[in-house]
C-alpha cells in the first residue's frame, strides 16, 4: 500500500461478517464525501504457523484463491461500479497488527463490531477495541445493519 498518496486514504477491515460489510459501505460513502481512496484490507493467519500447538501447515496457503474471495466479497457488497473504487489488500498476520499497520498515515480506519446479542452486544469485539485503542488515526466502528420488519 502506498501510504504517501496525495489523496487522503480510508482503510477498512473486511472479514466476511455482516458488520464488516456495513463498515465497507460506510467507508466508501465517507471516502466519496472527503475525496479519499479506500483500501479494503483482509488479514489471515495460518494455524500452526506460530509455536508447537498445531501441526505445521503449508506456508504457501493459497493466497490467490483468498484474494479472489476478498475481491468477490467486495464486489458482492458494493456492486461492480462500487468495487472499482476500492483497492483490495490481503495481508498475512494478526488482524489487529495488519489493520494498524495499514492505517498508518490514513485519514481514517473503519472496522466492524461483531455484536453477539444481549449484554455482549454493547461490548466491542477484540479487533475493533484494539484498533480503537492503538490506531494512529481516527477510528470508526460500524455495527451491522439491522433489518426492520
Amino acid at each position: 500500500m502506498d501510504k504517501q498518496d496525495a489523496a487522503p486514504r480510508v482503510v477498512v477491515g473486511v472479514d466476511g461478517s455482516p458488520s464488516s460489510h456495513a463498515a465497507l459501505r460506510w467507508a466508501v460513502d465517507h471516502a466519496q464525501l472527503i475525496g479519499a481512496t479506500v483500501d479494503a484490507v483482509g488479514a489471515y493467519e495460518l494455524p500452526g504457523a506460530h509455536g508447537w500447538s498445531a501441526p505445521v501447515v503449508d506456508p504457501t496457503f493459497d493466497a490467490e484463491v483468498a484474494r479472489e474471495g476478498l475481491t468477490d466479497e467486495i464486489r458482492k457488497v458494493l456492486g461492480e461500479s462500487g468495487s472499482s473504487q476500492v483497492r483490495t489488500h490481503l495481508l498475512r498476520g494478526n488482524p489487529v497488527e495488519v489493520l494498524l499497520d495499514a492505517s498508518e498515515g490514513a485519514e481514517l480506519l473503519v472496522v466492524g463490531s461483531r455484536g453477539r446479542g444481549g449484554f455482549a452486544r454493547t461490548l466491542l469485539g477484540s479487533v475493533s477495541q484494539q484498533c480503537a485503542l492503538h490506531a494512529t488515526c481516527a477510528v470508526v466502528i460500524v455495527r451491522p445493519e439491522v433489518e426492520v420488519s
